[in-house]
């Protein structure tokens, strides 16, 4: 993987991960100041604009090491990091599909569990791609030493 790659990933997984996060806690764990809010945080818009607007940056990151990093790994048969990174990998696509479909649902149960079923995933991702990495680090540690 090259620097470029490995940094469009990271850059891209962690804002998006940290505005998801901080809209999750917005939304569900914030009471709002005015009884007549639609929102509980004033920035709770914006945060879920910027989420929408970083996550196209991440499914671009994810289809540049798709090929070289994720495929030429399977194919080699590379065993260390392989659980991780394939959790990381098996649940981007229907991280990317729920978040196209709560965008796009006007259900309101249909909406509440590609909602719901994008946060798990979403957990599920990051958790993934940091495990994942400390893996590899952890084995680069012992391959040089």
């Amino acid at each position: 993987m090259t620097p470029f790659e490995r940094w469009t990933v990271w850059l891209s997984a962690v804002a998006v991960t940290a505005t998801g996060l901080i809209y999750i806690w917005m939304k569900h764990l914030l009471d709002p100041t005015d009884p007549f809010a639609v929102v509980n945080h004033p920035w709770q818009p914006a945060m879920l604009k910027l989420h929408i607007l970083t996550a196209p940056l991440l499914v671009f990151g994810l289809g540049l090491v798709a090929v070289r990093h994720v495929a030429a790994h399977l194919a080699a048969g590379t065993r260390w990091g392989r659980r991780s990174g394939l959790s990381a990998v098996l649940s981007a696509t229907p991280l990317i599909l729920t978040g196209y479909l709560i965008q796009a649902l006007t259900d309101e149960r249909w909406l509440a569990v590609m909602g719901w079923a994008h946060i798990g995933l979403g957990v599920v991702f990051a958790a993934g791609l940091v495990v994942h990495q400390v893996m590899v680090r952890r084995v680069g540690k012992l391959g040089s030493g």
